[in-house]
């Protein structure tokens, strides 16, 4: 039976699965079952084709839109991800043609433009598997103009090829029609399958349209014509499967570069086993617990060599190791924390100006001797109130802010319960561009939670009907109900991962070899790792 304190995690993480399972059935059986009739693989399976056998996969933004558009989106009709092709860390983008043709949502986009980010911050190839209609016509206004639409994967596509010698290898391996075929035109390599590969700015209808001309798909843009007249495309293969051998030959052919050079020891298992990480948060997520017993099921022999242990105990600082690879971890400590003699208690899951100053100093340090940085987040924000103004506490989370924000290391930031306030912005919130985020399924990120942010709006007339001692008018207590089912529709971590705001929910089980791998990726690239990329050696 699984006891009360278990109950949140467990419940929670299987409504997940649950999400998750149906997000990669795509557009379902189905849809595979045509593609497997015209010869094709399925999205997924050329996916599993591509990837080394037995390695880690981390995908990201499975559950971006999924509750949008009416549940039509699963994973916004892209499949986008981390893993292992002939020994080589690499980036997938995969369109999922049973998902509306592959056609492009808004956050499809979102989706390409984040797993091109990430193959230029660690400077690792990109592979696209690119199977698409084209944009999703209903949906343009967010998918072709702004800074942040369909241009800005070309343009990314531009800068990887010119300046920062991002390998980009794209198949076509059906439609790639419009501005899309621009992707693969500015890849290093197109692969091509013969009789199911399309490429062309036009298809055999909108050419007669345009033209009067008559021309069947494969004369006008099949794989024939762009690898023996065109010559658009590089290599042709007579199906799906030998095409991604054909992708996994190339990438093996790749020079590596040097990357970081840390000393990675034997992996000691950690010291407590995933499954007791259930039984590490509380049911009810105010209530307190020690953040070291998850700390256990993370590291190497559950081993945190504590910087400065005895100052601001509110916050863990140290170094560890991963399956043998070092990083610096910064935690937060929840419950209620004793101070020094005369001192009052603090609490957990709050910054104050000593934790502020604390953290910003170990970060600095970890930058000096280029470790990578886990942020374990259950943080509520900082502490207000005269005594921690009068001690400077925005003094001291600047400095916080500033040391996290500046720091040239890579920045992992895992959820596993609050994520609110600056608390959030300063344990690498998004804004920041931490190299990856991933969340529990526990993980709550807002502003404040409900409670706080009721009392924020309406507790003048809380307070005066308290005072009165009589009950809520109904208006006001109405709002107060809409606002609090609100606020926990927004705090739920599939909220925020339907929404991009974490790259991944990983479930207890996946957390520390997800965590492994993502340091594993991080050590490609010796160079900083500040903002989506950096452009270096450019001429002006």
């Amino acid at each position: 039976m699984t006891t009360p304190k278990a109950t949140r995690l467990h419940s929670l993480t299987e409504e997940y699965r649950a999400l998750a399972d149906r997000l990669r059935a795509g557009g379902g059986a189905s849809r595979v079952a045509k593609m497997h009739a015209k010869g094709q693989l399925s999205p997924r399976e050329r996916v599993a084709r591509l990837l080394d056998p037995g390695t880690p996969w981390v995908e990201i933004g499975l559950l971006v839109a999924h509750d949008r558009y009416g549940g039509e989106a699963p994973a916004a009709g892209v499949i986008t991800g981390l893993g292992v092709v002939s020994g080589r860390e690499v980036v997938v983008v995969a369109n999922d043609a049973t998902v509306k043709a592959g056609s492009w949502w808004p956050e499809t986009i979102t989706k390409i433009l984040r797993a091109q980010e990430i193959a230029m911050r660690q400077r690792i190839p990109i592979i696209y598997l690119v199977d698409s209609a084209g944009v999703n016509l209903p949906y343009q206004e967010g998918v072709f103009p702004g800074q942040y639409g369909a241009a800005r994967i070309f343009y990314y596509n531009s800068l990887m090829r010119r300046y920062l010698h991002v390998p980009q290898v794209s198949a076509v391996m059906g439609s790639c029609i419009a501005g899309g075929a621009y992707l693969p035109a500015l890849s290093d390599v197109i692969f091509m399958v013969e009789g199911t590969s399309f490429m062309g700015l036009g298809g055999p209808n909108l050419v007669k349209g345009a033209t009067g001309q008559t021309v069947d798909g494969e004369t006008l843009g099949g794989a024939r014509t762009h690898t023996e007249i065109s010559a658009v495309a590089h290599y042709r293969a007579p199906d799906d499967a030998s095409c991604l051998d054909g992708i996994r030959e190339y990438i093996g052919r790749l020079p590596r570069t040097r990357g970081v050079q840390h000393a990675v020891t034997e992996a000691s298992p950690p010291a407590a086993d995933a499954a007791a990480l259930y039984d590490m948060l509380p049911a009810d997520h105010r209530m307190s617990y020690d953040m070291r017993h998850i700390l256990n099921g993370l590291l190497d022999a559950g081993r945190l060599d504590e910087f400065q242990p005895d100052v601001a105990r509110e916050m863990l600082c140290g170094h560890a190791r991963i399956e043998g690879r070092p990083v610096a971890v910064i935690a937060n400590q929840r419950g209620v924390i004793k101070g020094r003699a005369g001192e009052r208690p603090k609490f957990g899951g709050i910054v104050y100006p000593e934790s502020a100053e604390k953290v910003a100093f170990f970060i600095e340090t970890a930058n000096r001797e280029g470790l990578p940085i886990l942020f374990v987040q259950d943080v509520s924000g900082f502490m207000v109130g005269a005594e921690a103004e009068h001690a400077g506490i925005i003094r001291a989370g600047a400095h916080f802010v500033e040391a996290m924000a500046t720091t040239v290391v890579p920045k992992i930031v895992l959820t596993v319960n609050h994520a609110s306030g600056a608390g959030y912005y300063a344990m690498a919130g998004q804004g920041f561009d931490p190299d990856f985020i991933l969340s529990w399924p526990t993980g709550r990120m807002a502003v404040m939670e409900g409670e706080s942010a009721i009392m924020a709006v309406h507790g003048a007339a809380i307070g005066k009907a308290q005072a009165e001692k009589r009950p809520l008018d109904d208006a006001t207590q109405t709002a107060i109900d809409g606002m609090r089912a609100d606020y926990e529709a927004q705090l739920d971590a599939r909220y925020a991962a339907a929404r991009g705001f974490v790259d991944a929910i990983v479930t207890p089980e996946e957390t520390r070899d997800a965590l492994a791998f993502l340091l594993r990726v991080t050590a490609n690239f010796d160079g900083p790792h500040l903002g989506p990329f950096v452009l270096d050696g450019i001429r002006s």
